[in-house]
């Protein structure tokens, strides 16, 4: 057991919505006297589980409830969950920035955590006098932060702004000086939310390489917060999967992804953000990816994309016209139907399939957004972008230079 850092039990945190107070004085006064007898606080027997799309009966609300895990030295565990699903809570209770509401969690060892962009900096101070304050408040000492000075300083890439006030800062170079300082205190913990989104992807490649380094290289304990399955799959190996407060135990990452990724598709491609007048009488409920839940995947260039789309329909269409788009870095590069003249369609459950040639698609990101038209240009339902995937990287002699474009010119030509 002497290898365990970190150890959470019955982990609760509560949090009220609104006005601080109950709203009466003698509601108030309820409150006080129990904490006085060291009971608890009545009106946390109320609370509701924190369900950002379901509107409540209760003014408070369990952000975390009822927490149980434990993290070995040099693991690197994966926090992931959909936005409110309280990892950033959970982060800030382990770096002992917020307190519990009940329950205890017991850390040994130092911790260095970046949680916000721009934690712990003054605006008014320059980079290199912002370098000695963060890292004072991480714990560092002065002669400690002197011999690391010229190593954060290279690791940010901040050299030639280092006399300048970080409030004329950006918010990518916020992001490389406070992370350079955290990764570089001898700390046993690092604790890194999904601020490393906002720098560009040369140095969240580089952050990553970091993080790495610190578990396996240095037998360092990692906690990664982030939406980027790739990045979670790169650095852990276990995870753990928050939703609306509740978490699972600790699983290996493969386990953890694929629990998400459930998730997503039962509950993220039903929530609101469809438009249109059929957006009540469609329902998607799901996306698959070759066969695979369709949230992250990792496809090869010479793959070819079947996308199939699942749903129900509440009434008959004499014709209707499914579509999808296709999007890059919040571009849409094109929408495609599945017949352009459509389809009849019964009440009940209905699967659409959509399909790209191998190779079309060169490397990079890309998100799908489901959408349809009625029997009339006035019936129709869009929805946003939902679900995500990514062609990796492998060159063959069809897929040369990136920079060639997104779209594989070649399917283009006419002959």
């Amino acid at each position: 057991m002497s290898n365990i850092t970190i150890k959470v039990e019955n982990l609760s945190k509560a949090y009220q919505l609104g006005e601080i107070g109950t709203g009466t004085l003698s509601r108030d006064l309820e409150r006080y006297w129990a904490r006085l007898r060291g009971k608890e606080d009545p009106f946390l027997r109320i609370g509701e589980t924190n369900d950002r799309n379901a509107k409540g009966n209760s003014n408070v609300v369990w952000s975390l409830k009822d927490l149980n895990f434990e993290i070995e030295q040099g693991d690197a565990i994966g926090i992931i969950g959909r936005n409110g699903a309280g990892k950033s809570t959970l982060l800030k209770i382990l770096s002992r920035v917020t307190a519990p509401t009940t329950g205890s969690v017991k850390i040994k060892g130092r911790i260095a955590s970046l949680l916000e962009v721009g934690t712990g900096f003054h605006p008014e101070l320059t980079g290199r006098e912002n370098i000695f304050l963060n890292g004072a408040i991480l714990g560092m000492r002065k002669a400690e932060i002197k011999r690391k000075f010229d190593e954060i300083v290279d690791f940010a890439g901040v050299e030639r702004y280092i006399e300048t006030p970080v409030k004329r800062y950006s918010s990518g170079m916020y992001v490389r000086l406070a992370f350079a300082v955290a990764a570089h205190l001898e700390s046993e913990i690092l604790i890194v939310d999904e601020v490393l989104a906002v720098g560009d992807a040369e140095f969240q490649k580089k952050c990553l390489g970091k993080m790495n380094e610190v578990s396996k290289g240095q037998g360092r304990t990692v906690l990664f917060v982030s939406h980027n399955m790739a990045s979670i799959g790169t650095l852990c190996k276990k995870g753990i999967v928050l939703n609306t407060g509740i978490a699972t135990p600790v699983l290996s990452i493969k386990e953890a992804v694929e629990s998400y990724t459930k998730l997503l598709n039962t509950v993220v491609i039903n929530e609101t953000g469809f438009a249109g007048n059929l957006k009540d009488k469609i329902t998607f409920n799901q996306i698959l990816i070759n066969e695979s839940i369709g949230y992250n995947s990792t496809l090869k260039p010479s793959d070819p994309i079947s996308l199939t789309v699942r749903g129900i329909s509440k009434i008959d269409f004499k014709r209707i016209v499914f579509i999808i788009g296709i999007s890059c870095n919040g571009i849409r590069l094109f929408t495609l139907p599945e017949h352009i003249n459509g389809r009849i369609l019964t009440a009940g459950d209905f699967t659409v399939n959509f399909n790209l040639a191998a190779s079309f698609l060169r490397p990079g990101k890309y998100t799908i957004a489901i959408g349809a038209w009625g029997e009339t240009d006035h019936d129709w339902i869009w929805g946003p972008d939902l679900s995500l995937f990514e062609i990796g990287e492998v060159w063959t002699d069809q897929i040369r230079k990136q920079d060639e474009g997104i779209i594989n010119g070649d399917f283009l030509r006419i002959k």
